[in-house]
C-alpha cells in the first residue's frame, strides 16, 4: 500500500435523494485524501427535472451512470460501479451518508496497513432530529472505539462478526475481486454477505471509529416492519450463511440496554414506543424468514423493495 497517496474510488447508488446527497458530494471533494474518482449509479425515478450529469459538470472526476428501476440491484449495481475502477480501494457509500469532517477517507484507509484487512466500515452518527432511541441505537452499534474482527470472533460475536455497512465501507479491491464481489441477486444485506465471505476466507474486517458519517433515520412502525421483513427474506435466502451464527440474541440485548438507558434518562414514556418498534421489527423479521410460504401479493405489501419482486 502506498502510504503517500492511496488510490480510492467511490461508488454511490442514487435514487430520489434529498439535500444530504449534495452535502455528501461537496464534502467528498474537500477530503484530506481526495477521491480518485466518484461513480454515481443513478436509478432514474421518472421525476428527474435536471440531468444528473450536468449537475456535476464542475467535478472532473465524477461519472454518472443511469439505470432503470428494474436494472437496480443492491449488489449488482455496486459491482457495476466497482468494475469501472482501477483503484486499489473501493469505497461504497449511500446517498444519505454525510461525512462528519474532512478526514473520513484518511481514517478509512488507515487500517489497511494491516495486509489481512479486506474491508473497513465507518462509524455512523445520529442527527438531532431522529430522537433519543435512534441516537442510542447508533451509539450501541457504532461505539467510539476501533475494533477488528476475524474468524476467531464467530463464537462470541455471532452475527456481528459479519457486520459491515455499505452506508460507508471501503474494500481492498484485490480481495473484493478474489471473492467475487457482491452477490447480484439479493433484496438486502449485500454487504454482510460479502463480509461473511471475507471472514470465511481468513481475512479481517476493521471498524474505524474515527471515520465518521452522519446517517440515521426515524422510521415509522410500518417502515420498521418492512425493513425487517426484507432482512428476514435475506436471512432465509442465504441461510447457509446466517443460520450458523446467532442473531436474535443481539436484538434482545439492544432492547434491554435501551430500556435501561431511557429509564436512567428520565424518559420512561418512550419505553412503550420502543416496545412497539421492537414488536414490529420482530414480526417483520419472522414473516420475512417464512416469505416462501406467503402469496406474492402479501409479500409485496410486506416488503420495502417492491421492484425486487417484479424481476
Amino acid at each position: 500500500m502506498d502510504n503517500c497517496c492511496p488510490k480510492v474510488d467511490i461508488v454511490i447508488p442514487r435514487y430520489k435523494p434529498d439535500e444530504k446527497y449534495d452535502k455528501l458530494i461537496e464534502r467528498l471533494t474537500k477530503q484530506t485524501i481526495k477521491p480518485n474518482h466518484i461513480y454515481v449509479m443513478n436509478t432514474i425515478s421518472g421525476e428527474e427535472t435536471v440531468d444528473v450529469g450536468l449537475m456535476h459538470q464542475n467535478i472532473e472526476n465524477l461519472t454518472v451512470t443511469n439505470l432503470s428501476k428494474v436494472e437496480f440491484d443492491h449488489g449488482g449495481t455496486r459491482n457495476k460501479g466497482a468494475s469501472m475502477s482501477d483503484a486499489e480501494f473501493i469505497m461504497m457509500m449511500t446517498q444519505d451518508a454525510v461525512p462528519a469532517d474532512k478526514y473520513l477517507i484518511e481514517m478509512m484507509i488507515e487500517p489497511f496497513k494491516d495486509e489481512k484487512v479486506a474491508a473497513v466500515y465507518a462509524r455512523q452518527l445520529a442527527t438531532p432530529d431522529v430522537g433519543i432511541v435512534e441516537s442510542f441505537t447508533r451509539k450501541f452499534n457504532y461505539p467510539d472505539k476501533d475494533s477488528m474482527k476475524s474468524k476467531e470472533d464467530l463464537e462470541h460475536l455471532g452475527i456481528k462478526t459479519f457486520f459491515c455497512s455499505n452506508v460507508c465501507a471501503v474494500y481492498r479491491k484485490s480481495i473484493y475481486e478474489e471473492l467475487g464481489g457482491f452477490v447480484t441477486k439479493t433484496i438486502f444485506n449485500e454487504d454482510m454477505i460479502l463480509a461473511s465471505h471475507i471472514i470465511d476466507a481468513g481475512y479481517s474486517i476493521a471498524y474505524a471509529a474515527k471515520a465518521k458519517v452522519f446517517h440515521a433515520h426515524r422510521y415509522t412502525y410500518r417502515q420498521q416492519f418492512q425493513r425487517n421483513f426484507d432482512l428476514g427474506v435475506s436471512h432465509r435466502q442465504y441461510s447457509e450463511i446466517f443460520s450458523r451464527v446467532k442473531s436474535e440474541k443481539e436484538g434482545a440485548k439492544l432492547v434491554k440496554k435501551t430500556v435501561h438507558y431511557l429509564w436512567k434518562q428520565g424518559k420512561p414514556q418512550l419505553i412503550l414506543d420502543l416496545v412497539l418498534q421492537s414488536g414490529f421489527k420482530f414480526l417483520g423479521y419472522r414473516m420475512g424468514k417464512m416469505y416462501h410460504k406467503l402469496p406474492l401479493w402479501l409479500i409485496r405489501k410486506c416488503s420495502s423493495q417492491r421492484e425486487y419482486w417484479n424481476r
